[in-house]
């Protein structure tokens, strides 16, 4: 019997979604709980998990398109049966076609490889025809079409210059990409290198047929390596005999060091950031849905409050120091990584509780100010799709470790897209730790409806005067951060902001968390 796939419920305040992306075509097999498509709301993108498993008989609705909760997305039931609707069985009298029909992502794209078939040189032309029978074997069905239609041209970069592409270290990730975790499972168990292939997809997007086709080609490569491997060896060992032995060993170092010292320069010129930029030279991408919505409220929110920014410099060397004492131990207790964060987070939260205007928000028809009761910290995450605002409810309710776990787990698990719609709304104040990737400070811009946000810099070492009750002023190498406070002057002035930063200074300055840290 048909199974119906409607649009999910996402959270208490979200009533509609957007199928961003059908991970399968219709006549596709699907698995009970196998990801079907992606969705995206104001507030979250999320992958579908598929409620039974058969085959893909129909999609209702398609890609970019918003629907409210409860309407039927797809239907999924035994190969060759009929659909419910009167439109889905006309469907399913040809469910052989459908893997072919429904092609028009990869037909999309040849416009996207084309600069990168006249970059490379000749020599990976010859390498693409090998590659092409790659999508010839069985369990390739449904990716054979995707090959035929999108231009081989996408398999030449592999073996071209532009190869090798970047990967983010920290999170494992091919820059500039949206890899879902069905493909990253799927490179993982065929040893494929995400940062070698040229997704098909949208925008680039690297797709299930992409990493199955690269698998394939990897094991002919190895095959016809092996053999060439195996072939030589035995003419070589016989025209080559003990005598020719020896010179060969004693002449290879001298030559292999002088190439060395040339070729170490080489390597310098050619800096990760141009290969990361490369892909997206001369080309124009349609704006992914969470894009167009950071765009739309950051655009509100600078038409919507008049806001500035004050900066303010903290000395921050006595923390920097408790932090080396303790991170180990930390770590250990803990089971997350001791940054500056969670100092910089404490130590607003506790001026949120002194100075209750930051922790507010406005209602300009009504004429009125709430101040709010409780902390609920926002934690500006950088993630693949886009800046993503997970919340810690309650965050004055937690000490330094607590603060600490919960930063790294709504990190990890926006990150993953795993994090829920309720988790991204409900803040009341904003951290963005812009000094994470090395700024000094910036002029965050206020996430509606909260009146201010704080950006944290870089902490730097760097000389210093410092006032000392023996020598007076001297100079030392002190450990030091900007703290940017941007706030809506419709509600904050500027000498609350100036007083709200001289609260966190004061607290952190005096470093007094050897408690928290378990050093008191």
């Amino acid at each position: 019997m048909p199974v119906s796939v409607t649009m999910p419920r996402l959270g208490e305040s979200v009533t509609e979604g957007t199928v961003t992306r059908w991970l399968k075509n219709e006549g596709d097999h699907v698995d009970a709980d196998e990801p079907l498509l992606e969705v995206s709301t104001d507030k979250v993108d999320t992958e579908v998990p598929s409620p039974a498993s058969g085959t893909l008989l129909s999609i209702r609705v398609q890609e970019d398109e918003t629907v409210e909760i409860g309407v039927e997305l797809a239907v999924i039931g035994d190969a060759g049966e009929a659909p419910s609707g009167d439109d889905g069985a006309q469907q399913a009298s040809q469910p052989a076609e459908a893997p072919f029909d429904q092609q028009a992502e990869p037909q999309e794209q040849p416009a996207e490889p084309e600069p990168q078939q006249v970059a490379p040189a000749a020599a990976p032309e010859p390498q693409t025809a090998q590659q092409a029978p790659a999508p010839a074997p069985a369990p390739q069905a449904a990716a054979a079409p995707q090959a035929a239609a999108a231009p081989q041209a996408a398999a030449a970069p592999q073996a071209g210059p532009q190869a090798p592409r970047p990967v983010d270290d920290d999170e494992d990730e091919v820059a500039g990409t949206y890899i879902t975790p069905l493909v990253r499972k799927l490179a993982s168990e065929h040893g494929v290198d995400l940062g070698r292939i040229r997704g098909t997809g949208v925008g680039g997007r690297i797709r299930k047929s992409d990493v199955l086709a690269a698998a394939s080609s990897n094991g002919q490569a190895a095959e016809t390596q092996a053999a060439q491997t195996q072939a030589p060896a035995p003419a070589a060992a016989a025209s080559a005999g003990p005598a020719h032995a020896a010179p060969a060993t004693v002449s290879a170092p001298a030559p292999a060091q002088a190439p060395a010292a040339v070729q170490a320069p080489a390597a310098v010129q050619a800096p990760a950031s141009v290969q990361t930029l490369a892909p997206q030279r001369g080309r124009v991408e349609p704006m992914s849905r969470m894009r167009q919505v950071i765009a739309a409220r950051m655009v509100e929110s600078l038409q919507t409050a008049a806001q500035l920014t004050t900066v303010v410099e903290v000395d921050v060397t006595k923390i920097a120091r408790l932090r080396e004492q303790a991170k180990r131990d930390f770590q250990a207790r803990e089971g997350v990584k001791l940054t500056f964060l969670p100092f910089f987070a404490v130590a607003a939260i506790e001026a949120l509780k002194a100075h209750p205007v930051v922790n507010s928000s406005i209602d300009i028809d009504a004429k009125t100010i709430t101040y709010h009761d409780a902390e609920h910290l926002g934690i500006a995450v950088d993630s693949e799709r886009g800046l993503a605002v997970p919340v810690i409810h309650n965050a004055g309710d937690l000490n330094l470790g607590g603060i600490a776990r919960k930063i790294a787990d709504l990190a990890e698990r926006t990150r993953a897209n795993k994090v829920s719609p309720d988790e991204l709304g409900g803040g009341t104040f904003t951290i963005t730790n812009t000094g994470s990737r090395g700024a000094l400070f910036d002029t965050p811009i206020i996430n509606q409806p909260q009146v201010a946000i704080l950006g944290t810099g870089a902490v730097v070492k760097r000389p210093v005067v410092v006032s000392d009750e023996d020598l007076g002023e001297t100079i030392a190498i002190r450990s030091m951060v900007y703290l940017a406070l941007s706030y809506d002057h419709r509600v904050v002035d500027g000498a609350d902001a100036a007083r709200f930063l001289g609260t966190m200074k004061e607290r952190l300055e005096s470093g007094a968390f050897e408690n928290a840290l378990g050093l008191g």
